[in-house]
């Protein structure tokens, strides 16, 4: 019997690499048994950075709607999306997780200045933590699109969604609104 912790008792946590290394720090992969702190992580300003980055996707998911508020509903989906992962790719699904997050961070994006009523929009870079903020909003919301009147469940969506996005696929709706934003923040430059 091994004393590792595996999330969900299946995954170790400990071989998964972070691919880009602005991100290496602000993606948690702090070996748990059970994604659910109890929002431990909300008290101070930046902690959310030290919250499991499963656990972190899993409330991305509770989205405003059917899913809100439930998050035992939300940690079966990811569980099941993650053995559909392992099944399909044959590869650690906390690593696809990881890839995907990387591939849909986007690097650059553009905020308004105003001088005398003038509005115009420049390019700035992204912080890290925002960078790992809006790919885990950008894949939620793709999830959320794509499930709406969809046959599959929501599950296998997931689990589709996670794939092509870790591949870095045209496919993934989140990897497409990242290169739209970089395009908008290229033509403010």
């Amino acid at each position: 019997m091994s004393d590792e912790i595996k999330l969900f008792g299946k995954w170790d946590l400990s071989e998964v690499e972070v691919s880009d290394v602005g991100l290496k720090r602000y993606i948690s992969l702090k070996p748990v048994y059970f994604p659910h702190s109890g929002g431990r992580y909300q008290v101070q300003r930046f902690k959310k950075a030290e919250m499991n980055i499963v656990e972190r996707f899993i409330n991305k998911l509770m989205k405003k709607g059917k899913n809100a508020g439930k998050k035992q509903r939300a940690i079966n989906i990811v569980r099941v999306a993650f053995e559909i992962i392992g099944e399909r790719t044959g590869k650690n699904p906390v690593q696809v997780l990881v890839d995907a997050i990387c591939n849909v961070a986007p690097r650059e994006e553009t905020t308004r200045l105003t001088y005398g009523g003038i509005a115009q929009h420049i390019a700035v870079d992204v912080s890290p933590l925002r960078r790992v903020d809006l790919s885990l909003r950008f894949m939620a919301n793709a999830i959320k699109q794509k499930s709406f009147n969809n046959i599959k469940s929501v599950e296998e969506v997931v689990a589709e969604e996670l794939v092509v996005a870790a591949t870095g696929d045209q496919a993934s709706a989140a990897v497409k609104k990242k290169q739209e934003i970089e395009r908008i923040a290229l033509s403010a430059r």
